[in-house]
């Protein structure tokens, strides 16, 4: 028989950007070299590359994005995502007054419902770790 091979489905991780923050530039520093983009090596990024398709972006999530995001982080995690949110309905209300209460840097692995925001550096280096490596 024929066997037909699957495409390979890579984990997608945007993070959101502001070039401003040097956290968020720490973070896409890290990521640009655990993807093997070619930046420079930075301190504490991992030595390996992995296979994971990296999206970098300064625009904000959409609301639809955000809704995501919350549910990922919970209720207990909203107000590192939006500033002084204390639950979903004020942190949407938050979003759409200014863009701007949204905290970044965030970093979002979609495909396991994963969220990352610089006060969690640290364990978004063990969601890298997690990630199949790159042949």
């Amino acid at each position: 028989m024929f066997k037909f091979l699957q495409p390979k489905v890579l984990d997608a991780i945007t993070l959101f950007h502001k070039a401003s923050n040097p956290a968020s530039i720490r973070i896409a520093t890290l990521l640009k070299q655990a993807a093997g983009s070619g930046a420079a090596v930075a301190q504490n990024a991992p030595a390996d590359k992995f296979d994971f398709e990296l999206n970098i972006t300064e625009e904000a999530p959409t609301t639809e994005q955000l809704k995501t995001i919350l549910d990922y982080v919970g209720k207990a995690g909203i107000s590192s995502i939006i500033s002084d949110a204390q639950d979903e309905t004020e942190a949407l209300r938050k979003f759409k007054e200014n863009t701007d209460n949204l905290k970044r840097p965030i970093v979002v692995d979609w495909n396991n419902g994963k969220v990352f925001t610089s006060e969690n550096g640290s364990a978004m280096l063990k969601m890298l770790e997690a990630l199949p490596k790159k042949n």
